[in-house]
């Protein structure tokens, strides 16, 4: 039996497919390579020393995704496969809401058909929307200012009333705060086709020359140091995560969200103060406006991971910037 991992060449779901394997089980990558290179495949073998199946598809593809399920014993889904950027989710709405809830639409189509009724779904902390105080809860009112947020909370939904439905599915939704970092290793990390859209692969890029400086959006929010706060997780924790959360869905019926982050928030000029004292490396930073929709603090609770998951974080931030700068500083111009 295999775990099937839609999205598993990219960032997460590389490191997700490394934890999967070094624990014993059996998987199945799907991936598109949209944000994403056939080389971290190689990769992965070379960390766990395992051979797995590959499957270059599309989720959007019917009859490819058949194909995976007929060809392999699927026992769970770990779904990560969408488009993923705020910015350009509000200027390519059509495409965004059109790949990331059609594509899950067939996936759980054909998932249905099979009879495969567990799932893990790569949700995201963006559902909890501008109005609530952190620390956030699951249990909060949810709303999305963007349409990747939209999509996110539209998947859960779905999920939900899927769940309603047929009482034999078992779903965790997991709501990501801010992965970075990269496996210990420096083999594989964070590695944005163009400009990054998250912080951290930013603040490499300057750091080994690639860019001028880091911009960072706003100093007069109400935070201690004026910076928006945010909740930091190294992905290698958010990984174990899924571990954990595999596990549950094995086990039981039922559907449930869980944040994953450390329940800690820290600024943008605390996280370039750490990346410096771990590296050594100056990071050159301008301040420029606030970005429209961004908040002043978003930190999780991740009290009902560790009570029903039994998973906690285990790494700092120091330990997030480090590995950021060894997978950047051994593959400068990524894979």
């Amino acid at each position: 039996m295999s775990i099937l991992i839609t999205g598993g060449a990219g960032y997460i779901g590389s490191h997700t497919s490394v934890e999967l394997l070094k624990a014993g089980y059996d998987i199945v990558i799907a991936d598109n390579f949209s944000n994403s290179k056939p080389e971290v495949l190689n990769r992965i073998e070379e960390l766990t020393g395992k051979k797995f199946k590959f499957y270059e598809i599309d989720i959007l593809d019917r009859d490819s995704l058949n194909k995976v399920f007929l060809e392999n014993s699927i026992e769970a889904v770990i779904h990560f496969a969408g488009l993923k950027s705020v910015g350009e989710s509000v200027a390519m709405p059509i495409s965004y809401y059109y790949n990331n809830i059609t594509g899950s639409l067939i996936l759980a189509e054909v998932m249905a058909k099979h009879d495969v009724k567990k799932i893990v779904f790569s949700s995201s902390a963006t559902v909890y929307g501008m109005n609530n105080v952190s620390p956030l809860t699951e249990d909060l009112p949810l709303s999305t200012t963007n349409p990747y947020g939209s999509t996110k909370l539209m998947i859960e939904q779905i999920f939900q009333d899927i769940y309603v439905s047929d009482k034999d599915w078992s779903i965790a939704l997991l709501r990501y705060f801010n992965p970075i970092g990269a496996h210990e290793s420096g083999r594989i990390g964070e590695d944005p086709k163009g400009t990054p859209n998250n912080i951290m692969p930013y603040i490499t890029q300057v750091a080994v020359g690639k860019r001028d400086k880091l911009s960072i959006f706003g100093d007069d929010y109400d935070t201690h140091d004026g910076t928006g706060v945010r909740d930091y997780i190294h992905v290698v924790d958010l990984a174990k995560g899924h571990l954990k959360a595999v596990e549950k869905i094995m086990g039981t019926k039922g559907i449930d969200a869980y944040n994953l982050g450390t329940g800690i928030g820290y600024s943008v000029l605390d996280l370039v103060k750490n990346f410096e004292e771990a590296t050594g490396v100056k990071v050159p930073y301008v301040i420029t406006k606030n970005r429209p929709g961004d908040i002043a603090t978003c930190f999780s609770d991740p009290t009902k991971a560790l009570k029903e998951l039994g998973w906690k974080t285990e790494k700092t931030l120091k330990d997030m910037c480090k590995d950021s700068w060894r997978w950047q500083s051994n593959n400068k111009a990524g894979y």
